[in-house]
């Protein structure tokens, strides 16, 4: 289960319940947090008792699981290209 999460540069770090090493994630893994702001990224919950994380602003859902497995996000390209645009983001 995930009990913290921070950024650092281009990169998520989440800390797991187990005591094992953090998970780290490039943030191009993620797009949808690449492209949110430092406020946006901050402002996540844990969801799930702890199997994933919920970034409200951005509607972004990311999972202990797939992070573990080292698992990119699977948006596709035009579904991205059109919540950037309707954000006004380049």
């Amino acid at each position: 289960m995930i009990v913290n999460l921070h950024f650092h540069a281009d990169t998520h770090i989440v800390t797991l319940s187990d005591g094992s090493e953090e998970v780290r994630a490039p943030l191009s893994w993620h797009p949808r947090l690449r492209h949110g702001t430092e406020a946006e990224r901050a402002n996540w919950r844990l969801i799930g008792k702890g199997v994933g994380v919920h970034w409200p602003d951005l509607d972004e859902d990311i999972g202990v699981e797939g992070l573990v497995l080292g698992k990119r996000s699977r948006e596709s390209e035009a579904s991205l290209a059109e919540w950037v645009q309707s954000r006004g983001s380049c």
